[in-house]
This record gives C-alpha cells, sequence and structure tokens, in this order.
C-alpha cells in the first residue's frame, strides 16, 4: 500500500502531465526538462551579447543605454533586463501556448534598433518605437489577421521555411564557432574555412569534438544526447581555456573562443539592476524624426517580427511532430499572442523587441514537445539574473554543435517540396537558399511569397493565390524597398 506521501506525487505528477499534455504529445517529464536545459545553453548567450550590442552604442542624445555615461554600468543594468523579459516571457510561452517555444531579445532587430533608429533619437524614444510595433502586432493577432495570413500561406512553402532555418541555424553554428568565417581580405570570397582556409585554435577542435560527441550519441540513440555534449564540450572548454589561456576572439587573436571565455568566474552570485524597466517614451519618436519616418521605422519592425515568428513556430512544429495536415502548429492563435506581447515587453524594459528563438529547436532535437520545456528554460533565465556561471561558462564553441545536428535535421524535410512543379519549386528554393544567404528569416520568407505570386501570375493562375497572399506580398515589395523610399519620403 502506497503511502499519502507516495500517492500526493503522483497526483501532482499526474496534473502537470494534464495541463502539459506531455504523454499525448509522447513525451516524458525528464525529456521535457532536458530539453528546457538544452534550449536554454545553446540560447544563453543572449544575455551576454545583447548588453554588447545595445549598451555600448550611444544614442542621438549622445548617452548610452538607461541614460548612462558608463557603458560598463549600462551593460550590467541590460543584462539582467535581458534575463529577466526573456524568463517571464518563455514561461508565459510554455504555461499560455504549451508550446516548446523560448523567447528573448532578437537578434538583428537590437542591431537595427541601436545602430538605424537610437542614433537618431533618445534610447528611450527608441524604445517606444519598439512598444509601438508590439502593439501593433498583438492587434492584427487579436483581430485574426495574423493568423489568418499564416494559414493563407501554402503547405509546400511552410515546409521550404522550415528547410531555410535548418540551414540557417546550422550556418549560425559554423559562424558562430569560427568554424566557418569571413575574410579580412575584401577580395576574398564572403565566407571561408576558419583563417585563411586552415582550421586553427583550440576552440574549434573543442567544436569539431562536441559535434562528433553529439552525433555518435545521437546516433547511438542515447537520451541526453545534446545536452550531454554540450555539458562535456563545457568542461573540455574550461579545462582547455585553464591549460592555454586562450582568451576571447579578436583580430589580434583569431583562435580565441567566440564571445564568452570559459572559465570560472570570480563572482558567482550578483544584485540584479532593474533600473532600466520602463525607460521609454511612446511617442518621442514622431516629434524627433518626423511621422513619415517613424511610420517607416515602425513598419520595417512590425515586418521582420511578423514573419519570423511565423517561420520560427513552423519549424520548431515540424521538428516536433505537431503541425496538422495544413502545416499549422496547435495553438497559433495563443503562441502569436504571447509573442507579440514579447515585442511590446521587450521595449517597456528598455532591451529592444523580443520574439521567438529558432534556438529552440536544440531542445525539441533533445525531445521537448510541450509548454514544459519553455517554463524550465524560462526559469533557467530569470536564474541567470542573480547565478553568472550559467551564463559565462559556456562558450559558442561548446553549444553550436547542438545547432549543426538540429539543422540537419530540419533539412530532411524538404522531401516534401515538390521540384517539379516551377510553381512551387523555385519560391521554395529561394525561401531556403536566402535565409543563411542573407542571413535573414524575414527576406528569405519575403523572396518566396512574391516569387510564389509572380509566378502564379505569369502563368494565368491569379485566381489560385489567396487573397492574403497579394496583400502580403505588397507589403513584402515595399519592405525590400524601405531603404530608397525612406531616403525618397524623408
Amino acid at each position: 500500500m502506497s503511502s499519502p506521501q507516495a500517492a500526493t506525487a503522483r497526483d501532482r505528477a499526474n496534473v502537470v502531465d494534464s495541463f502539459f499534455k506531455i504523454s499525448q504529445r509522447g513525451s516524458t517529464v525528464s525529456r521535457e526538462v532536458r530539453g528546457g536545459l538544452v534550449t536554454f545553453f545553446t540560447m544563453a548567450y543572449i544575455v551576454v551579447l545583447n548588453p554588447l550590442i545595445i549598451g555600448t552604442v550611444k544614442d542621438g542624445a549622445g548617452q548610452y543605454v538607461g541614460g548612462g555615461t558608463d557603458p560598463s554600468v549600462s551593460i550590467a543594468k541590460i543584462a539582467v533586463a535581458t534575463a529577466l523579459v526573456a524568463g517571464v516571457i518563455t514561461i508565459l510561452m510554455g504555461l499560455v501556448a504549451n508550446f516548446p517555444l523560448a523567447l528573448a531579445t532578437g537578434l538583428g532587430l537590437n542591431a537595427f534598433v541601436a545602430f538605424s533608429i537610437a542614433t537618431k533619437m533618445t534610447w528611450a524614444d527608441a524604445m517606444g518605437l519598439v512598444v509601438l510595433e508590439g502593439i501593433i502586432i498583438l492587434i492584427l493577432v487579436l483581430t485574426g489577421f495574423r493568423k489568418a495570413v499564416f494559414e493563407a500561406v501554402p503547405v509546400q512553402l511552410k515546409v521550404a521555411i522550415s528547410v531555410g532555418i535548418g540551414l540557417f541555424i546550422a550556418f549560425i553554428g559554423f559562424v558562430d564557432a569560427g568554424f566557418v568565417r569571413r575574410p579580412a581580405s575584401p577580395t576574398a570570397p564572403p565566407v571561408e574555412l576558419g583563417v585563411a582556409g586552415n582550421l586553427r585554435g583550440w576552440p574549434v577542435l573543442v567544436f569539431v569534438i562536441g559535434l562528433i560527441l553529439i552525433v555518435t550519441l545521437y546516433a547511438r540513440k542515447v537520451k541526453g544526447a545534446i545536452l550531454i555534449g554540450i555539458l562535456a564540450s563545457t568542461v573540455l572548454a574550461i579545462i582547455v581555456e585553464s591549460i592555454f589561456t586562450v582568451g576571447v576572439r579578436t583580430a589580434d587573436n583569431p583562435d580565441g573562443w567566440g564571445l564568452t571565455v570559459p572559465k570560472l568566474p570570480d563572482d558567482w552570485f550578483s544584485k540584479p539592476n532593474l533600473d532600466t524597466i520602463g525607460e521609454f517614451s511612446l511617442f518621442g519618436s514622431f516629434e524627433k524624426v518626423g511621422v513619415v519616418a517613424a511610420l517607416l521605422l515602425i513598419f520595417t519592425l512590425m515586418l521582420a517580427d511578423f514573419f519570423d515568428t511565423m517561420g520560427t513556430m513552423t519549424a520548431i512544429g515540424a521538428e516536433a511532430g505537431l503541425l496538422d495536415k495544413d502545416g499549422n502548429p496547435p495553438n497559433a492563435q495563443r503562441i502569436l499572442v504571447v509573442d507579440s506581447v514579447a515585442a511590446a515587453a521587450g521595449g517597456a524594459a528598455s532591451v529592444s523587441s523580443n520574439t521567438s528563438y529558432i534556438e529552440s529547436a536544440s531542445g525539441v532535437g533533445e525531445g521537448a514537445r510541450t509548454g514544459l520545456a519553455s517554463v524550465v528554460t524560462g526559469i533557467c533565465f530569470l536564474i541567470s539574473m542573480v547565478i553568472a556561471p550559467l551564463v559565462t561558462l559556456v562558450p559558442y564553441e561548446a553549444a553550436t554543435p547542438a545547432l549543426i545536428l538540429v539543422g540537419f535535421l530540419m533539412m530532411t524535410q524538404v522531401k516534401g517540396i515538390d521540384f517539379d512543379d516551377l510553381e512551387v519549386a523555385f519560391p521554395a528554393f529561394l525561401t531556403i537558399i536566402l535565409m543563411p544567404f542573407t542571413y535573414s528569416i524575414t527576406a528569405g520568407i519575403g523572396a518566396g511569397f512574391v516569387t510564389y505570386v509572380l509566378l502564379k501570375l505569369v502563368r494565368g493562375k491569379a485566381v489560385q493565390i489567396h487573397p492574403l497572399m497579394w496583400v502580403v506580398s505588397a507589403l513584402f515589395v515595399i519592405y525590400f524597398a524601405i531603404g530608397p523610399l525612406g531616403d525618397w519620403l524623408t
């Protein structure tokens, strides 16, 4: 006869299983926890990288983020706020949408905000634009427009989005690890193997060993293959750094670590500083740059957020086997609502727009199928606000092998595209290759949509085009022309 304590534990487990539909989706609590941990370790770099991008840039008023004059202070505050928003919103994604998708400050968008928007106004004004963009997207979701657009996309183009993102994250993995790099010489090819065509340095060796380990464990069907690979590679990296003092990668030290140096920190705990929360001016940008310019900036931010998430949730759903026959993930409306709130929350916390992260696919590759994994990832982000080692011990080279394996798994979906049908095949091709080539999910989706509509039109099949595809394609034409259009209007 079981004890009352054992019965209570079983009841709690059943509640968790029922709430997250863990058994229904063919998963287990342990797999969800492992998946959540893997997702955190593969995207925890944002807590370090986001402050370095936006915390060291002066706005149009000559101030660093938070209105200060010391970038080191700005960096510390942004790191805490970045982790806080990522943690809260990712937990919200798990609880509300029950989907294994993590969110944090969007890379690319944060650089665009820092270097192209904030230099024309104060940082608070720029964050006001981000908040407005998030509110507009939320309205589009609540009215059903965003979900309707998603459902209007042909199934094979959704497959192409997943495949393109697979190549994209694999490319990100190789670049972040230093396995593939941009040459120093302007006459060299756009990218090359290692340094001058040669693999050099201990960090690259750690990456290669980590990749071999993860693939080997995965091939042997070892539970926790990706998590084991990341942790083992991190231990190896710490040992290598302690012996050889490799240091961070710079122009003078091309053989160094990509972002964080894997060594035990002097201080294990830090006191969170939340001064950036609420530092935004909703309409200050309209006074600084004018109504037309402000609206164009909002449109640019909105379109990138709008379709990045559409592509990401499709890819994650496909990898997890959660898509229906039309290529739609479960609770799509809830996913989009949380993502829209994330965009506004990032602006309100002064850390730039938050969005869905494709690195969530690494957790799915570990077995995550429900929102419990997102809750685990979110809790890790919250813990990282005070415990430094969680975000400073894992270098790019230890985490990125997971992206390579997941990129391969997502690439296998390419067989779902009919390459004998030009009207689908060529738009799918552009979608797939332009994501890694332009380093932009939005650019790949936009090129695919516009080309799909164009080919249908020239072949006399305009009636087969969903009305929303016309609207979205027209918006993408404006998006691609936003640079010269903005110059002309202003």
